[in-house]
C-alpha cells in the first residue's frame, strides 16, 4: 500500500514563516498607525471580493484565503494587449510560456498558476464557468496534454478587474478549480468609457503591433437599465530568432530558414454586457461575446535541392530551393450568458444559462504532399487539416441568505445551488490530400502538419449534475469560518465529493492567521478522452519497422501503417493497457498571515501544500510489432493490425506542491512631491513527482514496459521545466498629470531535460555533448511614462527595457543551430518591445 504524507507536515511547514510574521507585528500591534490612508490603498482593501465566497460583504482585506485584485489601471500598466501576459507580470505564481514551432501551441498559449497544469486551473466570467478551448497541447511545450482556456479571447477593454484565489476551489465551483481561479470582473454600468490605439515594435525590428479598443455603454428605459460594448481589433506580426545551419560552411551559406519567434495573428473580439431591473428586487442580466483569431506559425524548414541533403528530389517543381510550411490556425470563440437575479425575503437567488465554444479550422500552407505528388503528378500548396470544437452548456441556480440564529453573534450566510453541465468535443477529417499516404513508400501527408483522418472522427458529449452547500460567518469578532461541501455526478466517470474549511483569526485590526484545507478534483477533458492523432507510412516488405526482431523472423506484411496518439478508449488501447481515465483528485492545504502595521502598509506570507493523485499525462510511445503483440491482438479480433506503435493518455501518478506567495504594498503620499506606490510580490514554488502507476498487468503478460512517465515528464514538464521562483518589484509615481511606472520582475532557474536518461553524457553524430540544461535567473525591467491632457492619455513605455534574453540552448538541442532558444522560456525570447499609446476616456 502506498504511503500517505500526512497532512500535519504543511502545517508544520506553515508555523514558521507564520511565527515569524507574527513576532515581527508584535511590536507594531499595541501602537497602531492612525494616519488616513492614501484613497487608492483604501478603496483597494475594501474592495468586495465574490470569488471564494458567497457573503456579500467580504472584502480583499478580510479574505479568508489569499486572494489578488488586479484591477483595470493595473492591467494596462503592464503595457501589452495580451491578458495572460499581462497577469504573468502582476502574478508572480502564474507563468506564461511562449512556444514556437510546436504545432499551433503558440495559438491557444497555456498559462500555468503554481507551476501545475493550465487545466488545473478555473476560469470565470462574472463568475461563470467559461468554456476551454479546443486545441489539446500535445507536443513538448508546458502544458504537454492539457486543454486549457484561451484567455485571449475576453477584450482587456472589457474587463473591471480580475480576482484570482490562490487556493482550491473545487467545493464551491467544482472541477478544474485545484492550483486556483481567475475571475475575469467585466465593466457595468452605462457610465463612462475609453476608446484606445497602441502600436510598437521589438528592438530587432520586427514584431510589429497595433491594437485598437472601445469599451463604452448606454442607458436603457429612463437607466432602469443599461447595455456595455467593448471592441477590439490588432494585428501582430511574427518574430524571428532563429539561426542558421552551423552543420557545415555549405549548410551555413544558406542563410537563415527555420523561424522561431511569436506568430503571426490577426484578432477581432466583441464583447456586450446588459442588465435591465424587471422590477425594483428584480434584475436580467446577460452578457456574450464572439472572438476570431487567426495565427500563422512556423513549422521546420524542408531543405531543398540547394543543399547538401534536399528534403525530397519530388520538390523540384514546386519548391527547388526548399520551403516553410506554414501552419494556419483559425479560431472562433463564441459565449452567451443570460440569467435572471433578485431578492426576495432576505433571500438572494440567480438563474442562469450558459453557452459557449471554441471552433479551430487547422490549414497547412506553402508546403506539398510528396506521396500525393508521386501518384497524381500534382500537390496542393493549401491543405485544409480538419477542425477541431470544443462546447459547453451549463444551467446554475444559486440561492444564499444571512441568517440570524440567535446562539451565534454574527449572520451566517448559507448559500446553495445546483448546476447542470453538458460538455462537448468534435474532430473533423481534412482533405485527402491533407493526410494521404499511398502504397509508394513516398512519405505522404501534407509536410509540416498532417491532416487528421476519417479514422480520427469523433464527437462526443457527456453531462454532469453537481449540487453544492456553503455556510460562511464570523463566530466571533475576531475568527471568521466558512464550509462548503459539493457533490458532482458525470456521466462519464461516476460520482465525486468535495469538501473546503477556511478560518482567520484576527489578533487585531492589523494582524491576522488564516488557513484552509479542502479536497477537490478534475475531470479528465473530453480532449484527453477522445482526441487521436495519427502518421501513416507505407513500409515495403522487409523493412526494420515490420521486422523488430530481424528479417529472419516473423515480419507485418507490407502496407500502410500508423503510429501516434490513440484513444484510451480506442479498441487497440485498450487492448494494450489503456484504463478508462480517472478523475485527478486533490487534496489542498494553505496557512498564512496578514499584517497591515501601518495604514500604507500591508503584507501577505501564505504556505501551501497540494497533493494530486491520478495525475493524467500522455505516456510514451509502444511498439506493438513483435510476434507476441501481434499474436496477442490476433486472438483478441485485430487480425489486420495497422499499427506500428501507439501512446495514450493514462492516470500516469500522483505529485506534490509545495510552495510560498509573498505580497507586499507601500503607499507614500508624498504632497507636493507626488505618491509612491511599492509593490513586492515573490512566489517559490516546487513540484514533484511521488509515485508513478505500475505497469498494466497485460503489458507485463506481454513482457512490454509502458513508460506512463517519461524522464522529461518526471523531472520537467511536471517539476522543473518551470521557473521555481519569481519575485516581482512594482514602482508607481504619480505627481499632478505625470504618471510613471517601473517593473523589475526576476525569473528563476528552470531546467530542460532529456527524454530517455541513456542518451545523458553522450555526443551526438556532430560531436556535441547531450545533457540536461538548467537556465540561469534572468532580470527583465519594464518601464513606461504616462501624461493625462483633460480627456486624453499619452502613454510610451518599454517591456524588456534592457533586452535580456534567455541562455542560447546548448549545441545539441538547437537543432544544428537553427533553434537557439527553448520554448520553456517564462518571458519568450524576442528582447526589447518600445510601445505608444493614446486613450480617450470620459
Amino acid at each position: 500500500m502506498k504511503k500517505k504524507n500526512s497532512p500535519i507536515v504543511p502545517l508544520r511547514i506553515a508555523l514558521l514563516p507564520a511565527a515569524l510574521l507574527l513576532a515581527f507585528a508584535s511590536t507594531g500591534v499595541a501602537a497602531q498607525d492612525t494616519n488616513t490612508p492614501s484613497s487608492a490603498n483604501a478603496k483597494k482593501l475594501q474592495t468586495v471580493i465574490v470569488t471564494g465566497t458567497r457573503a456579500d460583504n467580504r472584502t480583499e482585506s478580510s479574505s479568508l484565503t489569499p486572494i489578488d485584485v488586479v484591477s483595470a489601471k493595473v492591467l494596462q500598466q503592464t503595457g501589452t494587449n495580451d491578458l495572460p501576459t499581462a497577469l504573468a507580470r502582476i502574478i508572480p505564481s502564474l507563468n506564461f510560456p511562449r512556444p514556437s514551432a510546436a504545432d499551433t501551441a503558440d495559438t491557444q498559449r497555456p498559462a500555468q498558476l503554481r507551476g501545475l497544469s493550465p487545466d488545473e486551473v478555473l476560469v470565470l466570467v462574472d463568475g461563470k464557468r467559461w468554456h476551454p478551448g479546443a486545441i489539446l497541447l500535445n507536443n513538448g511545450v508546458i502544458g504537454r496534454g492539457s486543454q486549457p482556456v484561451d484567455l485571449n479571447t475576453i477584450p482587456i477593454s472589457a474587463i473591471d478587474h480580475i480576482e484570482v484565489l490562490r487556493d482550491g476551489a473545487s467545493a464551491q465551483y467544482g472541477s478544474d478549480a485545484i492550483a486556483g481561479v481567475i475571475n475575469i470582473i467585466l465593466k457595468h454600468g452605462a457610465k463612462g468609457g475609453d476608446i484606445e490605439v497602441t502600436g510598437g515594435q521589438y528592438s530587432a525590428g520586427d514584431g510589429r503591433q497595433w491594437q485598437g479598443s472601445a469599451n463604452f455603454g448606454i442607458p436603457l428605459n429612463n437607466d432602469k437599465g443599461w447595455l456595455r460594448f467593448s471592441l477590439e481589433s490588432g494585428n501582430e506580426d511574427n518574430t524571428n530568432r532563429a539561426g542558421v545551419d552551423n552543420r557545415s560552411p555549405a549548410w551555413e551559406a544558406l542563410g537563415v530558414n527555420y523561424r522561431q519567434g511569436d506568430p503571426w495573428v490577426h484578432s477581432n473580439n466583441v464583447l456586450l454586457n446588459a442588465q435591465y431591473d424587471i422590477t425594483p428586487n428584480v434584475q436580467f442580466y446577460a452578457f456574450g461575446h464572439y472572438s476570431r483569431r487567426n495565427s500563422i506559425s512556423p513549422a521546420f524548414y524542408r531543405y531543398g535541392l540547394n543543399s547538401p541533403s534536399p528534403k525530397s528530389p519530388l520538390m523540384a517543381s514546386m519548391y527547388p530551393n526548399g520551403f516553410l510550411p506554414l501552419e494556419n490556425a483559425d479560431s472562433f470563440d463564441q459565449s452567451l450568458v443570460a440569467g435572471v437575479r433578485g431578492k426576495v425575503n432576505g433571500w438572494r437567488w440567480d438563474v442562469s444559462a450558459n453557452a459557449g465554444g471554441n471552433r479551430v479550422s487547422y490549414e497547412t500552407r506553402n508546403s506539398m504532399n510528396f506521396a500525393f505528388f508521386n501518384d497524381f503528378g500534382y500537390s496542393p500548396s493549401i491543405f485544409q487539416d480538419g477542425v477541431l470544437k470544443s462546447s459547453q452548456q451549463s444551467f446554475d441556480i444559486d440561492i444564499a441568505k444571512d441568517l440570524n440564529p440567535g446562539w451565534l453573534p454574527n449572520p451566517v450566510t448559507l448559500a446553495f445551488g445546483t448546476e447542470y453541465l453538458r460538455q462537448g468535443y468534435q474532430i473533423n477529417p481534412g482533405e485527402l490530400a491533407s493526410w494521404y499516404v499511398g502504397t509508394s513508400g513516398v512519405f505522404g501527408g501534407a509536410q509540416g502538419f498532417a491532416g487528421w483522418q476519417p479514422a480520427n472522427t469523433v464527437n462526443a458529449a457527456r453531462h454532469d449534475v453537481a449540487e453544492y452547500i456553503d455556510l460562511e460567518t464570523n463566530l466571533t469578532d475576531k475568527l471568521g469560518a466558512s464550509l462548503a461541501v459539493r457533490h458532482e455526478n458525470y456521466s462519464d466517470f461516476g460520482n465525486t465529493t468535495s469538501g473546503s474549511l477556511s478560518a482567520r483569526y484576527d489578533f487585531t485590526d492589523s494582524f491576522a492567521l488564516r488557513g484552509s484545507a479542502s479536497t477537490g478534483f478534475r475531470a479528465p477533458s473530453l480532449a484527453q478522452q477522445y482526441f487521436s492523432q495519427i502518421s501513416s507510412f507505407y513500409y515495403a516488405a522487409g523493412s526494420k519497422n515490420l521486422c523488430p526482431n530481424g528479417p529472419t523472423q516473423p515480419c507485418l506484411p507490407a502496407g500502410i501503417y500508423n503510429s501516434g496518439l490513440v484513444p484510451a478508449n480506442s479498441r487497440i488501447g485498450a487492448l494494450l493497457g489503456a484504463e478508462s481515465l480517472k478523475p485527478e483528485k486533490s487534496r489542498n492545504y494553505t496557512f498564512g498571515a496578514v499584517w497591515s502595521p501601518t495604514d500604507t502598509l500591508n503584507l501577505s506570507l501564505d504556505v501551501y501544500q497540494i497533493y494530486i493523485d491520478n495525475r493524467i499525462a500522455l505516456s510514451t510511445s509502444l511498439g506493438i510489432t513483435s510476434p507476441t503483440v501481434v499474436d496477442y491482438l490476433k486472438a483478441n479480433g485485430i487480425t489486420n493490425l495497422d499499427y506500428t506503435s501507439i501512446n495514450y493518455f493514462t492516470n500516469a501518478g500522483d505529485t506534490r506542491t509545495r510552495g510560498v506567495d509573498f505580497v507586499g504594498t507601500w503607499v507614500k503620499d508624498a504632497g507636493d512631491i507626488g505618491t509612491f506606490t511599492t509593490t513586492l510580490s515573490a512566489n517559490y514554488n516546487q513540484n514533484v513527482v511521488t509515485s508513478i502507476k505500475p505497469n498494466p498487468a497485460v503489458l507485463d503478460n506481454l513482457g512490454i514496459n509502458l513508460t506512463r512517465l517519461s524522464r522529461q515528464d518526471i523531472k520537467g514538464y511536471l517539476a522543473n521545466s518551470s521557473p521555481r521562483s519569481k519575485l516581482i518589484l512594482n514602482e508607481q509615481y504619480a505627481i499632478g498629470n505625470w504618471s510613471f511606472n517601473g517593473t523589475l520582475t526576476r525569473y528563476g532557474r528552470y531546467t530542460s531535460y532529456l527524454s530517455n536518461i541513456s542518451q545523458y553524457g553522450t555526443h551526438d553524430k556532430y560531436g556535441n555533448l547531450v545533457t540536461d540544461q538548467t537556465f540561469s535567473p534572468k532580470w527583465v525591467l519594464d518601464l513606461s511614462g504616462s501624461y493625462r491632457w483633460q480627456d486624453w492619455t499619452f502613454t510610451l513605455g518599454v517591456d524588456n527595457a534592457t533586452d535580456a534574453y534567455p541562455d542560447r540552448n546548448i549545441a545539441s538541442n538547437t537543432n544544428t543551430g537553427t533553434l537557439p532558444y527553448s520554448t520553456f522560456s517564462p518571458f519568450g525570447y524576442n528582447g526589447a518591445y518600445a510601445y505608444g499609446k493614446v486613450r480617450y476616456s470620459w
